[in-house]
């Protein structure tokens, strides 16, 4: 792009690229010339769009701290604005009598509106509006098959988005970034606190931070950590949660600390995993982020309609509030379950095994219309993403595009059997259970009284019974599905 002249301002509007490597948009503005407005706008719901949930306010929070940090140690500053951005960046515009103005691209239904109609204006008004993508390797419609449709199923859209390469190199960060002054007349700028991102009441936060440091240093070390110590023991063990070989890439993935350009070059060059197996699993898991995306732009509705829309007709169940209390708080009397909503609550992530387990069951042995969850995982996940987390709530409901089978009923004893086969995943997060011996602790229900007692366990005291009976779920479920069929 050959700089552009007479620039008085260029604006950068960061979202969800917080990060200055590997960022189109930041490169674009510095080609330029012109000092440089850096802001973002927390939109909050404005404009019709899902706020985030509390956990991803908390890492929004640190997130922003730490990228101003990094803006300000390269000469530069970071503005921030709480509104809507289609009445914020216009009057920004016009009061710092900027003539370019970029951001990174998102995908959902809202935003694409939103950004195409910003973009119409600030043409009109004679300013360069120009958008990057920073968030996926590919947009969601260059990967197509026959006459430009999208792809349903995974696997025939990865062998197409592998076929397309990754990109291109990523971008180094810039050495330097000279701030514009901040213009008179603009609208007015919040501090990070004003932000209101940081639980209040109550600071239920303690977990998270000691499990995360948000920023894009948080993700470089995060990558690093993976690629030298975890990525060649991930194909075989990365269903385990006991083993910690998972990258843990996807909060600073959802908030751009990170591209998956960076990502993908990372992994292939690493010389310390000599696995090519490893490279490949892992590169392929993060492929369903870009099928995901890739899904979400032609559902935009994603969140709140069935993909298939025959599962309209599911006859979900209306529960006990108490049903629906004992899931959140992993209080189901199925440990694997339990297990992985404690994780959930005070880290804000959960194993994506259990994930599946835990939404398994939810949608299946209880009944409850997957939506309910989706909802929680929002609120409570670092990681919501406006993409994964309700395409994989789909995909286990049976309801999305590339869906499980309905009859796949994930068993919680069974599952925790087989992949926590020594039960340290459960005695680390449901310790009541921690003294019962390997060949009870996924099924204490069964357990004879007299183990039970030694262990310190007291069914419906210390810890709960089964809220349900696996066997009579499981049938409830497949009666409901069958109507759907039909």
């Amino acid at each position: 792009m050959a700089a552009l002249k007479e620039q008085t301002t260029a604006i950068v509007w960061f979202r969800d690229d917080l990060r200055l490597a590997d960022n189109e948009a930041l490169a674009a503005a510095l080609l330029t010339g012109a000092p440089l407005l850096c802001i973002y706008i927390l939109q909050d719901g404005a404009g019709g769009f899902r706020p985030p949930g509390g956990a991803a306010r908390w890492w929004l929070h640190h997130s922003l701290q730490a990228l101003g940090q990094d803006i300000a140690a390269r000469g530069g500053r970071l503005d921030l604005f709480r509104g809507d951005a289609r009445k914020i960046l216009p009057a920004l515009t016009e009061a710092a009598g900027a003539n370019f103005v970029c951001w990174t691209r998102r995908y959902g239904g809202p935003e694409m509106a939103a950004d195409a109609a910003l973009k119409a204006k600030l043409k009109s008004s004679g300013v360069a509006a120009k958008s990057f993508n920073g968030h996926l390797l590919h947009e969601p419609w260059e990967i197509t098959r026959g006459e430009g449709q999208g792809f349903a199923v995974y696997t025939p859209y990865w062998r197409a988005a592998s076929a397309a390469g990754q990109g291109g190199e990523p971008l180094p960060a810039p050495d330097r970034l000279r701030a514009a002054p901040f213009p008179r007349g603009a609208p007015q700028r919040a501090s990070l606190a004003a932000l209101s991102l940081m639980p209040e009441k109550t600071d239920w936060a303690g977990g998270l931070r000691a499990a995360w440091t948000p920023g894009e240093n948080g993700a470089r070390q995060r990558l690093k950590a993976f690629l030298e110590g975890r990525m060649a023991s991930y194909p075989f063990q990365r269903d385990q949660p006991d083993a910690d070989v998972v990258s843990r890439l996807s909060p600073h993935l959802r908030f751009g600390e990170i591209g998956p350009r960076q990502v993908f070059a990372a992994v292939r060059s690493a010389e310390d995993n000599p696995a090519k197996n490893s490279r490949l699993k892992f590169l392929a898991e993060l492929g369903w982020r870009e099928f995901n995306y890739h899904l979400l732009f032609r559902h935009p509705e994603a969140a709140r309609e069935n993909i298939q829309r025959r599962f309209d007709k599911m006859p979900w169940r209306v529960p006990p509030p108490h049903e629906l209390s004992a899931w959140r708080r992993g209080e189901t009397g199925y440990p694997i379950v339990d297990a992985g909503m404690r994780e959930l609550w005070a880290t804000g992530y959960m194993h994506n095994r259990v994930r599946m387990i835990a939404a398994s069951f939810l949608i299946k042995h209880l009944l409850i219309d997957w939506r309910v969850g989706e909802d929680w995982f929002w609120d409570t996940l670092c990681d919501a993403d406006p993409a994964n987390n309700p395409m994989n709530w789909q995909w286990v409901a049976g309801s999305g595009a590339d869906a499980a089978p309905y009859f796949r009923i994930f068993n919680p004893v069974l599952q925790g059997e087989k992949f926590d086969a020594a039960g340290d995943y459960v005695r680390r997060w449901v310790p009541e259970l921690a003294a019962l011996p390997g060949k009870w602790v996924h099924k204490p229900f069964a357990a004879p009284p007299s183990v039970l007692r030694e262990a310190g366990v007291m069914l419906g005291e210390t810890y709960p019974r089964p809220i349900v009976d696996l066997a009579e779920g499981r049938a409830r479920a497949l009666a409901a599905f069958a109507r759907v069929r039909g």
